[in-house]
């Protein structure tokens, strides 16, 4: 059975180029374009006062990586426009006698409107916003102090500290759990289409009448996928290293062994799917119908804890959410095996269940 199914997979020139060389595309792409970081957000200033202080502000807020001042505005319908067409995310508002009233009555108020049809960049673009406007703030108070006269008030300093990620690179946080992604999808949809692929050339009636049992059948599909999955998963680290420069902080014996773990499971499913398809179009809708939500209930984009309550239990029925967890905990932190004892239990777990359904399954009828 293994002879024939690695005849079989050496043959299929295409599906050789799909299992090697399309994951390694993807894994080169997919980490620059799934990218939350917001930069070069495109604003307007509507300067009513004019004044020294509303230059300082607007020149600070310019000096900013994050920030693309594209014009300024007149008046905030003049600038509203600039939204309504696409050109500008935020617009900042600064109100005439806004140095008068800061000096006479100690505060004054801004308005900001930002475009939040992506919510994400109109929340932190907003929340950048703010946070320079309350460092210029701080500045202000601090030069009013006058050292003779009165004592500086209490400051308290904050320095953070980025365990696991120094330099905030989040392709060092995406590309793990990209990786995870490809080997779900090479594992799941080439194991769906292989037992339905045997129904539709006719070739499943001679297994059926051969002596072979029927987990020996499950089995002999799964080996091979199973090793092709690991040659997957090799090159994606290989990418990874050599593109990105993500070296797994720790074991790299412990990647293979989960990895191979993770893969009984995925290919279970994908057998699983395979032994109630008829055609390889009815395989393909159900494998796309699952891959799709264990993709976005992974925590892959958005954290877990973000999620509601119902989805974070859903999320715990999805054995990509383990997978993900341990290619960061092991590639960011270091984690040795005690650490990701819950993740191998639970993908062990899900490997037993999806595989013995698939082995009851598989009808072997004559």
């Amino acid at each position: 059975m293994l002879e024939k199914e690695f005849r079989q997979i050496f043959r299929n020139k295409t599906l050789l180029f799909i299992i090697m060389m399309v994951p390694v595309v993807q894994l080169i792409i997919l980490p620059l374009a799934a990218n939350y970081e917001v930069k070069d957000i495109a604003l307007v200033v509507v300067n009513k006062d004019h004044s020294p202080y509303a230059d300082r502000l607007v020149r600070k807020i310019s000096a900013s990586p994050n920030f693309e001042l594209v014009a300024t505005g007149h008046s905030y319908p003049s600038a509203l426009a600039y939204i309504e067409s696409g050109e500008a995310d935020l617009v900042l508002e600064i109100p005439a006698g806004f140095e008068k009233n800061l000096i006479s009555q100690n505060r004054e108020t801004l308005f900001v409107a930002a475009n939040a049809i992506n919510g994400v960049e109109a929340g932190l673009g907003t929340a950048y916003l703010n946070a320079i406007i309350a460092e210029f703030n701080q500045q202000i108070q601090l030069a009013w102090i006058t050292p003779d006269v009165q004592a500086p008030g209490s400051v308290i300093d904050v320095v953070a500290i980025n365990w696991y990620n120094p330099h905030l690179r989040y392709q060092l946080f995406m590309v793990p759990g990209i990786l995870a992604i490809l080997v779900t999808m090479i594992g799941g949809y080439v194991a769906a289409l292989n037992i339905v692929k045997e129904k539709e050339m006719g070739t499943i009636e001679q297994i059926n009448v051969s002596p072979i049992r029927k987990h020996h059948f499950i089995i002999g599909k799964l080996i091979p996928f199973w090793i092709l999955g690991l040659i997957t998963f090799s090159m994606g680290l290989l990418v990874a290293w050599i593109v990105y420069g993500v070296v797994p902080a720790g074991s790299v014996a412990l990647l293979y062994f989960f990895a191979g773990l993770y893969l009984i499971p995925v290919l279970g499913l994908g057998l699983l799917i395979s032994t109630y398809s008829e055609t390889q179009q009815q395989a393909m809708f159900i494998s796309f119908f699952f891959v799709m939500i264990f993709i976005l209930m992974s925590g892959l984009f958005t954290p877990i804890e973000s999620m509601p309550a119902w989805a974070q239990v859903v999320s715990r029925l999805n054995p990509v959410t383990y997978f993900i967890e341990v290619m960061r905990m092991v590639v960011l932190k270091g984690s040795g095996l005690r650490d990701i004892q819950f993740q191998i239990a639970a993908v062990a777990i899900f490997g037993i269940v999806l595989n013995v359904w698939a082995v009851l399954n598989y009808k072997k009828t004559t």
